[in-house]
C-alpha cells in the first residue's frame, strides 16, 4: 500500500461497535466477521464466521483481500483483532477506500459476550 494512502487513511474515522450490538447481523449474513490477527495467531481459535484476513496483506500486496473486496462490495465488514488496535487501523483503511468498515474490538470481546469460537482449518476467504 502507498505509504502516503496509509496515512491518510490512518486520519479516517471508522465506528467502533461492541460485539452484542452487531452479532445478529453477522448471523444473518448482513455483515461479514473479519479477523485481521496473522495467521500464528489463528492456532488458539478464531470467531466462528469469522473471514481470516490479515492486516499485513491489507497494507501490503492484497493477496486475498483484493479477491476478497471484490466479491463483496457493498457489504459491512466488521473487523476484530487479538487486542482492537489493528482492526482500527484496517476499519480506517477500508473506510478511507468508501468500504462500510467498522471496529468490533478482539476476539476477547467476541468471547465476553458469548459468540462461539472455532478452530481454523485454514484461512477462509
Amino acid at each position: 500500500m502507498n505509504p502516503l494512502k496509509l496515512l491518510k487513511a490512518l486520519f479516517a474515522s471508522a465506528p467502533r461497535l461492541a460485539p452484542a450490538a452487531c452479532a445478529e447481523r453477522v448471523r444473518s449474513g448482513a455483515a461479514l466477521l473479519i479477523d485481521v490477527r496473522e495467521p500464528g495467531e489463528w492456532h488458539g481459535g478464531v470467531a466462528a464466521r469469522a473471514v481470516l484476513l490479515p492486516l499485513t496483506d491489507l497494507t501490503g500486496g492484497r493477496a486475498r483481500w483484493q479477491t476478497f473486496l471484490a466479491a463483496h462490495a457493498g457489504r459491512e465488514l466488521l473487523l476484530y483483532c487479538a487486542a482492537g488496535g489493528r482492526s482500527g487501523i484496517a476499519a480506517r483503511i477500508l473506510a478511507a477506500e468508501g468500504f462500510r468498515a467498522a471496529n468490533t474490538g478482539s476476539l476477547s470481546d467476541w468471547i465476553a459476550s458469548g459468540w462461539p469460537i472455532a478452530e481454523p482449518d485454514q484461512p477462509r476467504r
